[in-house]
């Protein structure tokens, strides 16, 4: 059986930009240490180990997905790494949609599942958001690199009997 989906996204944990440099920055520090320190002490391999060792967890993460996005049936569907929950949004239950930027900050921490002031926030990467409100005030912000296309797959669906 082949399950045909409105919209599907896929969010990785180590594809965001501005992870990926500090990440680099740091390997790179330690390569330099490991140059500058090479004769004076035996402990100076540390260094290279560690550097290779950022970059191949940076690599391992880059294929790590942290959370699915299905749009299908009137309802939004967010299955996130091995041990957490899926969740379920009902789009019955919505009464405002609308695009907005998930967080002024440069720095955010992916998030998944988070309830905080009045919202439950799923985020990975990028800057962009889709905003649900539902019937009780509870607004959900679903993290989107795609948030066009996002949220005009949700107006479709809401607009279906």
């Amino acid at each position: 059986m082949v399950n045909h989906y409105a919209y599907l996204e896929k969010q990785y944990i180590g594809r965001d930009y501005i992870r990926i440099v500090i990440r680099m920055v740091i390997a790179a520090f330690c390569f330099a240490a490991y140059v500058y320190e090479r004769d004076r002490d035996n402990t100076q391999d540390l260094y290279l180990i560690v550097g290779f060792g950022i970059i191949g967890i940076s690599i391992i993460l880059m294929f790590m997905i942290q959370y699915k996005t299905v749009i299908y049936n009137k309802s939004i569907i967010i299955d996130g790494l091995w041990t957490a929950k899926k969740v379920k949004i009902d789009l019955n239950s919505i009464v405002k949609v609308r695009k907005d930027k998930y967080n002024n900050f440069i720095l955010n921490n992916p998030v998944y599942n988070l309830h905080r002031k009045g919202s439950i926030r799923f985020y990975a990467s990028g800057k962009d958001a889709i905003v649900l409100t539902d019937r009780d005030g509870l607004e959900y912000f679903i993290g989107t690199q795609r948030p066009n296309e996002m949220f005009l797959v949700i107006q479709e669906e809401m607009k279906q009997k």
